[in-house]
This record gives C-alpha cells, structure tokens and sequence, in this order.
C-alpha cells in the first residue's frame, strides 16, 4: 500500500474512531460520509462546469486572434 493510501486510511480510521468515542452511531457515520461525499461530487461538477464554460471562451479568442 502507498505512503499517500496509508495515510489516508489513518486519517479515516481516526475520524472514525473520535465520532465512535463521541457517542455517534454506525448509522450515523454512514450519514456523515454520505453528506461529505455529497459535498465532494458538487466540488467536482462545479470545477467540471467551470473549465467547460471557460474552455469554449478561450477557443473563441484564441480563433478571434487567429
């Protein structure tokens, strides 16, 4: 396993073990990682959405230059 996975896991496996020791429930952890993956997938369609609506700018001035 690589230095960057391991890490990784740690950080997770010590999340998870301070939300267990703060009372919270399996149930809700799982509601916790879904609202972070959650938070992830809009991060990354608004990063999408953003180089997509700056892509098509740049190509009209780069062939406005032309």
């Amino acid at each position: 396993m690589s230095t960057d996975k391991k890490g990784t896991r740690i950080l997770a496996r010590t999340f998870f073990n301070q939300l267990r020791a703060s009372g919270y429930t399996p149930t809700q952890i799982i509601g916790l990682a879904t609202e972070l993956l959650d938070l992830v997938t809009e991060d990354i369609k608004g990063v999408d959405k953003l180089a997509a609506q700056a892509a098509p700018e740049t190509r009209k001035d780069f062939r406005q230059e032309a």
